[in-house]
């Protein structure tokens, strides 16, 4: 039987698929069970939608009150810019570039299957933090029941892969398979290219669709990288965005957060209260498209409501002053008046 569904339905779920924050999914979820057509074409997606709700709802609210304590966390909560999740099939290099990339003192090693639980770390660019997370090697013979889950909150992901491994297109092909079946899908599209990244997702409200950089690591043991990709690629049918780096001779690794903030299309604004100076380190970070009412929505949820004007200090150095709807540019100031 056809769902037939809405359009308050369609628009509750394409900002399901924007969201970020677990308090914001939990609403759009809810929006979308009070607006889905009750029908028997829609049941399965009602029980979908609901236990979904469920399981938010028990996340949101924490451990129960004297229960045992559980295991490390699956779902990271998103900071910075944006989160960026680092996959690959096992012993492809991952946990070291993550390492490389962050400071953090995870724990790596020569050996697979290091990583058992989602290690959050901060990647610096400028004035700018972008949150990766390594996560455990994906390969169908070791699955990780929790990964789809995980990559629900993830804005884009670094797919790792030793070209040099002689199994690496079998491991990748692999890769590829267990995420499907989690439904997740991975794209060569950027929000800062012109194409629709959208373009490759399927009918399904819960897909998860990942912009993807393969980032070939262990480079110092590549001889001819264009002529490993061209094979990599022809057997695969792979076409994402590459970047090559080597853990142990620094190759690459200073590319990828400037890479990062490019192909996400991030916008950093700056704010200050009327009369005070400018807080030039701490920017409010967006998505190009973003106007001054998203900004002072960050500010406070409720300040938006109160906004009458803005002031506006371009990074060019022109002065205006500007609406809520006026988009914002990288760089900006702003002064906001309620």
């Amino acid at each position: 039987m056809p769902a037939n569904l809405s359009p308050e339905y369609k628009a509750a779920e394409a900002e399901l698929r924007r969201a970020r924050e677990l308090q914001d999914r939990l609403h759009w979820l809810r929006e979308m069970l009070r607006t889905i057509p009750k029908h028997k074409g829609t049941d399965h997606l009602q029980a979908e939608i609901k236990t979904r709700i469920k399981q938010l709802t028990e996340e949101l609210a924490g451990p129960r009150k004297g229960a045992a304590h559980g295991g490390p966390a699956t779902a990271i909560r998103p900071e910075g810019a944006a989160q960026v999740a680092l996959i690959g099939p096992p012993s492809a290099g991952k946990s070291a570039l993550h390492a490389a990339l962050t400071h953090s003192h995870a724990q790596s090693g020569p050996y697979p299957f290091t990583t058992q639980f989602p290690q959050p770390g901060m990647l610096p660019f400028e004035d700018t933090l972008f949150q990766l997370v390594d996560l455990p090697p994906i390969d169908p013979e070791h699955p990780v029941p929790w990964i789809g889950g995980t990559l629900q909150l993830t804005d884009a992901c670094l797919l790792t892969v030793d070209l040099s491994e002689p199994d690496c297109v079998d491991a990748v092909l692999g890769l590829h398979e267990e995420l499907t079946r989690r439904r997740v899908y991975l794209t060569k599209h950027w929000p800062g290219s012109t194409d629709d990244p959208e373009a490759d997702l399927p009918e399904d409200p819960f897909a998860v669709l990942l912009p993807t950089l393969m980032v070939a690591t262990k480079m110092d043991l590549i001889h001819d990288l264009d002529d490993e990709l061209a094979v990599f690629r022809e057997l695969t049918g792979l076409d994402y965005p590459v970047l090559p780096v080597s853990v142990e001779t620094g190759l690459g690794l200073s590319t990828i957060g400037p890479w990062l903030f490019r192909e996400l299309a991030i916008v950093r604004v700056y704010t200050k209260a009327p009369g005070r100076q400018p807080e030039h380190d701490r920017p409010f970070t967006l998505r190009r498209g973003a106007t001054v009412d998203d900004v002072a929505r960050l500010v406070h949820k409720d300040f938006a409501a109160a906004l009458k004007y803005a002031r506006r200090w371009s990074r060019g150095g022109g002065v205006s002053q500007v609406g809520r709807d006026h988009p914002v540019e990288d760089g900006d100031l702003l002064e906001l008046h309620t």
